[in-house]
């Protein structure tokens, strides 16, 4: 998990996969943090995004880094929302109070459960990290 969280934070800006009516949609994050042993994210429960987790938890995301290495996570979301965890968010980035605010009523966190990370260099060597 803490190799796949480096890579996430080395990252900066990953995409995350939902889908709608079986329709795919892809948007760039940038927020990630650890939470419980389990790499965390956020999002307004205001958000289309929102709803693609709550109808479908089956989730994809993507990044790469500097060196072209890529890195593929797939796994089902788990809402882990809660002050503590809000708070925790704030903490990692304190730009995100400029949007949210612990116990604001649509600050959610949430975290890859059952998930698999498949980190691939450009040799095509290849690590698999459980989540």
């Amino acid at each position: 998990m803490k190799e796949v969280l480096a890579f996430l934070q080395k990252a900066k800006v990953f995409y995350l996969a939902t889908s709608e009516n079986n329709t795919p949609h892809v948007r760039p994050l940038g927020f990630v943090m650890e939470c419980g042993g389990k790499i965390a994210f956020c999002t307004s429960n205001t958000k289309p995004m929102f709803k693609q987790l709550t109808d479908n938890p089956k989730v994809e995301i993507a990044a790469i880094d500097e060196n072209a290495n890529t890195l593929r996570i797939c796994g089902t979301v788990k809402f882990a929302t809660t002050p503590e965890t809000q708070k925790k968010a704030l903490d990692v980035m304190p730009d995100l109070a400029k949007i949210y605010s612990v116990g604001d009523g649509k600050f959610e966190i949430f975290y890859i459960d059952e998930g698999k990370a498949i980190c691939s260099s450009m040799a095509g060597d290849k690590q698999e990290f459980s989540l």
